[in-house]
């Protein structure tokens, strides 16, 4: 009965396998180190630069959503113009 100590590549956690079957015998993750509180105070300053800056991009696309949507209609609207002069034809209808 061989047993197979692995380490994740992902979490870095030690899983050790039993050989013959292959099922995980046991799991131990990493133990994370605490950082000091100027260290976590400086993540937590990146991660809300983070969120302010997505939230300023998406608040862009929004805007640039609403000129591309009217761009949009306006083609639309222009080509719904041109096709008016022939009439619709029901696909039913051909029967």
């Amino acid at each position: 009965m061989e047993k197979i100590s692995v380490i994740c590549p992902c979490c870095e956690a030690e899983l050790v396998i039993d050989g013959s079957t292959g099922s995980i015998i046991s799991h131990e993750e990493k133990k994370k180190a605490s950082g000091s509180f100027e260290d976590l105070k400086h993540q937590m300053d990146k991660q809300k630069e983070l969120r302010e800056k997505l939230f300023e991009q998406e608040q862009e696309a929004q805007r640039d959503r609403k000129r591309i949507l009217e761009e949009k209609f306006q083609e639309a609207f222009k080509k719904a113009d041109k096709d008016s002069d022939e009439p619709f034809k029901n696909p039913l209808d051909f029967d």
